[in-house]
């Protein structure tokens, strides 16, 4: 009797040892059989003066800008583009939000990406709509993954003296990365149209968005910074202190006619209310 008792201990033993082990299979990610956009929340920027972007308090409905991470599964292989403010070393071991400049993120990036089965090592692919610190702040996460970027902005981010604009802290270590320098004005990722970079400079140097064709959603196109709040595109306001000004007014216009033609969404991703209707992770958009 004894005996028995002690074997039925010991494979309890086995089985809590190997169940964290099953558990973590069972929730690695698998490849979708179609695109998804995953939307992780990433946080808010508290911004302390909207006359840069020639709008008055009185006309916004907030003045809080939303700071989105986006992970895109393919069949063939994963990608994020932007990720965010705060880096996730930001991040105190104790819990509590993480802080950089003006900007406030409840949850790190890899913490929300670890929730539907990936871990930065498991990214193909990464990409920011421009150089600026408050997209790029999860830069160093994947350095492993394949960095696209246009020559332009990879010059602008390893500049001496660094642009007051970001934080190179941040992304330093994609300098060591494998790199693409993308070239074309459309870049199609992985060579199915369904995912697709946008050249629209103006914002910086070769700012980008980003076109999603998306089986059940339809076409959406992520923003970047070519719009900030909504109220910039209704009431045709370009920032002061764009880049180009000229060059965001062609690149505005470019999209706008691309929207129209394919149908597709715009997604401001600093628009506070509409992101914040958006479904986040773990559900996602097909």
């Amino acid at each position: 009797m004894r005996n028995g008792r002690r074997v039925f201990h010991l494979i309890l033993l086995i089985i809590g040892a190997t169940a964290p082990l099953i558990t973590a299979q069972q929730r690695r990610a698998q490849p979708p059989q179609s695109v998804r956009l995953y939307v992780f929340d990433c946080g808010s920027l508290n911004i302390p003066d909207t006359a840069p972007y020639q709008l008055k308090k009185e006309e916004l409905v907030t003045t809080y800008m939303s700071v989105p991470c986006f992970l895109v599964a393919h069949p063939k292989g994963t990608m994020i583009w932007d990720s965010g403010a705060v880096p996730d070393s930001a991040f105190k071991p104790g819990g509590g939000p993480g802080k950089l400049r003006y900007a406030t993120s409840q949850r790190p990036l890899t913490a929300q990406l670890a929730e539907i089965g990936y871990t930065p090592a498991d990214i193909t692919y990464v990409t920011f709509s421009h150089f600026h610190w408050d997209h790029v702040g999860n830069g160093n996460l994947f350095a492993r993954s394949t960095w696209l970027v246009r020559k332009p902005e990879r010059d602008i981010m390893f500049s001496e003296p660094p642009s007051p604009r970001t934080e190179p802290g941040n992304y330093s270590a994609l300098r060591n990365s494998k790199t693409v320098i993308v070239t074309n004005d459309d870049h199609d990722v992985f060579g199915d149209g369904t995912v697709v970079l946008k050249a629209t400079p103006g914002h910086s140097p070769a700012h980008q968005v980003l076109f999603l064709k998306l089986s059940k959603t339809g076409p959406v196109v992520l923003s970047g910074d070519l719009y900030h709040y909504p109220e910039e595109r209704k009431l045709g306001k370009i920032p002061t202190t764009e880049f180009n000004a000229a060059q965001t007014a062609s690149s505005r216009a470019a999209v706008e006619a691309f929207l129209k033609k394919t149908g597709a969404q715009l997604w401001i991703q600093h628009d506070f209310t509409a992101n914040a209707k958006l479904k986040k992770t773990p559900e996602f958009y097909d």
